[in-house]
């Protein structure tokens, strides 16, 4: 075996190795608070799995909003959702009782608890608005400056927000980009009140209140320092603030009323079968390669974990729920991947019968059958990203994760089998014909 190949196929068994023990074990790095859970307990599972919370969403008292205002906030609402990669959920408008009503899975960790917490992930209702402050008046204990009237700038007058780290502080901070009117109000507002401050208010709740400094002019000037003591849960609240604001301010405030938990409309023991079931799936699979394809399975066998542990990790560090659906596009995805392997190492056989050496046909192997895996993977991947186009609630689940199996699938084929194949086929003892399942053939030693 070559340095370079024998450097690469360890490579590939040490990241498959490292991914699979963090599904089954988790990952937490000493002195730091950067931790992974294992994926049974990290993976947030849809209302189909473990239940959730429902909830209905109203106006304060005195306001009676319109139609148009209602879907205004069920759009927005959707989009804050999916934004956390919530995909099975329910958000309908009453338009007789003027209320939206929402159905979301529990938050993960928190099955069991205070059901507000989850209904805490549709975020803060996006008020966001600049206010002049009266310096006297302030609460001493916290910092906090009374709300006035005397509005700078409100939430329409941003166009985006962006998280980003403070390379002095490392902290995070959100930068706001403002519409040309909003930059205007901004700049005649800074240049107004330099040596005075600004408070900005998420609703009624203060996030910061600095002083200004200089006039301020343009669309990309104004930050918002979170002043969070953690760094990590500066950055954090950056991005779930950034992605708030993001989604658009909603038209009135939200009061959510008649909170309640949802029991599992399947239950975990739907979730326990599944797993079991796509378990016997793969051991049967892993055999039925194994026997058949020898060495080349053996390859494919390893590689197969790769990509499950790929995808699993994904669910557990983006927080995308895992629903039933989402469940069968993964085992689907297995069964692709069997598929583009067995092209490959047909491929194989073909060029030994016809007297290829080992290392030469698995060259060819991958190489002439390379168009016929990417045209399958293709297609496919065009069905996914148009379920989740056209989609909603568990097809988006099952669109997702059947896309992104695909992606790793296609890599995992033709990168990572590819090298521990080629690495093996340099190995003499290995150069045998009917090692790789075909019969005749050179081989090669």
């Amino acid at each position: 075996m070559r340095w370079s190949s024998g450097i690469k196929f360890f490579l590939v068994l040490a990241v498959i190795a490292a991914m699979t023990a963090i599904v089954f074990t988790g990952l937490k790095i000493p002195n730091t608070d950067f931790v992974i859970p294992k994926a049974y307990d990290g993976i947030r599972y849809g209302i189909d799995i473990s239940g959730g919370v429902s909830a209905v969403l109203t106006a304060p008292d005195g306001i009676t909003p319109t139609d148009d205002e209602l879907d205004t906030v069920k759009g927005i609402i959707d989009t804050r959702l999916e934004g956390k990669q919530i995909y099975d959920k329910t958000v309908t408008v009453d338009r007789v009782n003027k209320r939206v009503l929402v159905e979301i899975p529990y938050k993960k960790g928190g099955e069991y608890g205070d059901p507000y917490e989850t209904i805490a992930d549709i975020g803060a209702t996006a008020m966001l608005t600049f206010r002049e402050v009266d310096e006297d008046k302030v609460d001493p204990e916290t910092g906090v400056y009374e709300m006035t009237d005397r509005i700078v700038l409100q939430g329409n007058d941003i166009e985006s927000a962006v998280a980003e780290t403070d390379p002095q502080t490392q902290y995070g901070i959100v930068r706001l980009i403002f519409s040309d009117e909003g930059a205007k109000k901004f700049e005649e507002a800074t240049e107004r009140l330099v040596g005075k401050r600004i408070a900005i208010y998420l609703d009624d709740q203060m996030i910061s209140a600095p002083i200004v400094n200089e006039k301020i002019s343009g669309k990309d000037r104004a930050v918002i320092n979170l002043g969070f003591i953690d760094r990590n849960e500066s950055i954090e609240y950056a991005k779930e603030l950034a992605a708030i604001i993001r989604s658009g301010a909603l038209p009135f405030k939200l009061e959510a009323k008649d909170v309640n938990h949802i029991s599992p409309i399947i239950g975990e023991s739907a979730l326990n079968i599944s797993i079991y079931a796509g378990a016997v799936a793969i051991i049967l699979v892993w055999l039925f390669m194994l026997l058949y394809y020898r060495v080349p399975g053996l390859v494919a066998d390893i590689t197969l974990l790769g990509q499950v542990a790929a995808i699993i990790l994904v669910f557990v560090l983006s927080g995308m729920s895992l629903t039933l659906p989402g469940i069968a596009g993964l085992i689907l995805t297995v069964g692709m991947s069997v598929d583009a392997n067995v092209i490959i190492f047909e491929r194989i056989k073909e060029e030994l019968r016809s007297g290829k050496t080992v290392q030469a046909a698995v060259e060819l192997g991958f190489k002439r059958s390379f168009t016929a895996i990417l045209d399958g993977n293709l297609t496919t991947l065009i069905t996914a990203a148009v379920l989740y186009y056209f989609g909603t609630g568990a097809v988006r689940s099952f669109a997702i994760t059947l896309g992104l199996g695909i992606i790793v699938n296609f890599i995992t084929a033709i990168v990572a089998t590819k090298i521990v194949l080629n690495a093996l086929s340099q190995i003499r003892v290995l150069r045998k014909p009917w090692l790789f399942g075909a019969k005749g053939g050179t081989a090669n030693v």
